[in-house]
């Protein structure tokens, strides 16, 4: 059997011996089509040789490519049978360019791996810079058929109702067309993003018993539509901290977080508007004993500080500018450059610390959460649950007398409110049913098996 000739994206080698000349082939191709295959056990007019296949040569090609080949990439590498003959097929993509294999950027030209010149890479640069050329405005591998159609008429209907577009929704191919989000029966990766599923688009979720990143009490990992992560994100953590309860004196409660609700939201969502999708890294919730901790998988825009988008008017510095515009027609951001500032004022008003972290694979913002003591206004009126916080100070002496056996002991009955209370049985109901009222407890079981908990919040 004969693969045929090699292309400008299909490489082949005749065994692993050439493995460095591979990683040249493979920075090349992508460089110039941002996708290709390799075969080792191929001569290069296509006869077959086959070469003997085992986990340790599986193992070395892709150390290779993970170690010499900037930005990394991560291909799939499979052992495949081709007449009889174990060979090693080599599928990689990557739109992160330009790539440099060993340190040399190449360009591929019918067959040839050419080294490109200062003046060419320069050139090259300056090229993918331009917006058409733009990872988020690069044709997907989704079809516009795969759309959440329900999302994309909710998101529509909300844009429109807070007159940032004239669009109404018809159907999903005319819509996005006019929200510029597909070309033809396909989608371009702005599209995919906000409205399709793909596994690039994920987030991975954790509880981690301390405040460090080793024993973990619980993970999660999803992939979506953006809009949908963003809203799974957000329960996740709002259901995992804190919220303290105040009695206003009405038979209304108010439910408070440790950490701004909209502070949270706003993080989330720049997580995924700033995230570098070529990376094929997740964004990452990260839930510790002291903090929150929401990643983004893209670098902070280099020569800028946080700082500098809270304290001084500079420009917006946009990744992913369209995803950005579709998600500002919503309203769920608010204007362009503002997401920091936005979240510093809500952490501010409510006192929370908070932290905005540059790393070199991208970006952190840490919320402090009040289980440390630390950026939280606490007093000795307020109790506190692994679920609830209960402010007291609406609560009259014998309330808080309840409140604090509870504390202790986990529940209580109507006879330990006679005892504690000292006083009759119709009595002790009557307090147990005002404090229900107010939101403060709930009742278990019926007659003398009943019982009394704090009310955790939903």
């Amino acid at each position: 059997m004969n693969l045929g000739i090699e292309t400008e994206t299909i490489e082949f080698k005749k065994s692993t011996g050439e493995l460095k000349e591979a990683v040249y082939s493979i920075s090349a191709i992508l460089n110039k089509h941002q996708h290709g295959e390799l075969y080792f056990g191929v001569k290069s007019d296509g006869t077959v040789l086959g070469q003997m296949v085992t986990e340790e040569s599986l193992r070395e090609v892709s150390q290779k490519i993970k170690n010499f080949i900037e930005p990394k990439i991560y291909p799939e590498i499979t052992k495949v049978i081709i007449d009889g003959k174990e060979c090693i097929h080599v599928r990689f993509e990557g739109t992160q360019t330009p790539y440099f294999a060993y340190g040399v950027a190449r360009i591929r030209v019918a067959d040839e791996d050419l080294v490109m010149s200062p003046q060419e890479l320069a050139e090259y640069i300056r090229r993918n810079d331009r917006e058409e050329n733009r990872w988020e405005n690069l044709i997907s591998n989704k079809m516009v058929d795969e759309v959440d159609e329900e999302l994309l008429k909710n998101y529509t209907d909300q844009a429109h109702d807070v007159g940032r577009i004239v669009i109404n929704y018809t159907d999903k191919k005319t819509v996005l067309n006019q929200l510029e989000l597909s070309e033809g029966e396909y989608l371009i990766n702005a599209g995919k993003v906000l409205f399709a599923d793909d596994l690039i688009q994920d987030i991975q979720m954790a509880i981690f018993a301390t405040n460090e990143r080793l024993t973990f009490n619980d993970i999660q990992r999803y992939h979506g539509p953006v809009l949908k992560l963003v809203d799974l994100a957000e329960n996740y953590i709002k259901s995992n901290i804190h919220w303290r309860v105040e009695f206003t004196g009405t038979l209304q409660r108010v439910e408070i977080p440790e950490i701004p609700v909209d502070a949270i939201r706003e993080a989330l969502l720049n997580s995924f508007c700033h995230k570098d999708y070529a990376t094929g890294q997740s964004n990452e919730v990260a839930i510790y004993k002291d903090r929150v901790e929401i990643y983004n998988p893209g670098a902070f825009p280099e020569g800028f500080e946080p700082q500098d988008f809270i304290d001084k008017p500079e420009r917006p510095i946009r990744r992913n500018p369209k995803i950005a515009r579709i998600l500002y027609y919503s309203k769920d951001i608010e204007s362009f450059g503002t997401g920091l500032k936005r979240i510093a004022d809500s952490c501010d008003s409510a006192g929370v610390r908070y932290e905005f972290k540059k790393l070199k694979s991208g970006f952190v913002v840490c919320f402090y959460r009040a289980e440390g003591n630390v950026g939280v206004k606490t007093d000795k009126n307020v109790k506190s649950t692994d679920k609830v916080w209960i402010n007291t100070d609406k609560l009259n002496f014998s309330q808080k007398k309840i409140v604090d056996f509870i504390l202790e002991n986990g529940r209580i009955t109507n006879r330990d409110v006679q005892q504690l209370l000292k006083v009759k049985d119709s009595r002790a109901l009557k307090v147990l049913k005002e404090m229900i009222v107010m939101g403060v407890i709930e009742k278990h079981g019926q007659l003398k098996g009943s019982y009394y908990t704090l009310k955790e919040s939903d």
